[in-house]
């Protein structure tokens, strides 16, 4: 066997694409030559006209996500200028609740002090609605995740370990802490700590 041809497997297949090759070239050809000039103008033209709808549909929908991508950045920016519009309208009235307290006259403590319930009852209500809860543990178990303590304290009427006096309420947002309630923790009597 000589080294300059190829194994009989080999030349084989290359007959066989050669002729696969020449039979596709023939049938493109009388299908070409077979259709009239008119046809494949014909042809050019549909083609040309469904290139130019696609290219259409393209450019529609390219300005259609870039108004949308401007329109979502609008929106966004908006969210975070007037994001806070609702609480403050809220607010307000507190504010009104307040400087109404401050004009009563110094004679009427009583009416002053049922006033000043009243405004702090009403900002109560606008943190709640506005997704802020008040933490006030007293007398409930210390919990390091939403307590801070300062101090423990001997006390015989609470439970070891319960929070005994709340020195700075906390607060959660969202269910998310803010801030920590400062406490003073109970603890057994003689236990140094």
């Amino acid at each position: 066997m000589s080294h300059d041809m190829p194994p009989p497997f080999e030349h084989k297949q290359q007959e066989h694409a050669a002729r696969d090759e020449k039979e596709e070239s023939t049938v493109a050809s009388e299908q070409l030559s077979l259709a009239s000039h008119e046809e494949l103008l014909k042809r050019l033209n549909e083609a040309e006209e469904k290139t130019n709808q696609y290219w259409d549909r393209i450019l529609r929908l390219q300005a259609e996500n870039e108004n949308s991508q401007r329109r979502a950045e609008r929106e966004i920016a908006n969210a975070h200028k007037y994001g806070l519009e609702k609480f403050a309208m809220e607010l307000l009235p507190v504010i009104d609740s307040l400087e109404r307290c401050v004009l009563t006259e110094a004679n009427d403590l009583a009416a002053l002090l049922d006033g000043v319930k009243l405004t702090l009852k009403m900002f109560y209500g606008v943190l709640e609605r506005a997704g802020i809860q008040q933490i006030s543990p007293e007398g409930k178990p210390f919990n390091p995740e939403y307590h801070q303590a300062v101090s423990t304290q001997e006390n015989i009427q609470v439970e070891p370990g319960c929070v005994i006096t709340v020195l700075q309420k906390g607060y959660l947002l969202n269910n998310r802490l803010i801030r920590p309630a400062l406490v003073v923790v109970a603890k057994k009597p003689g236990v140094e700590k």
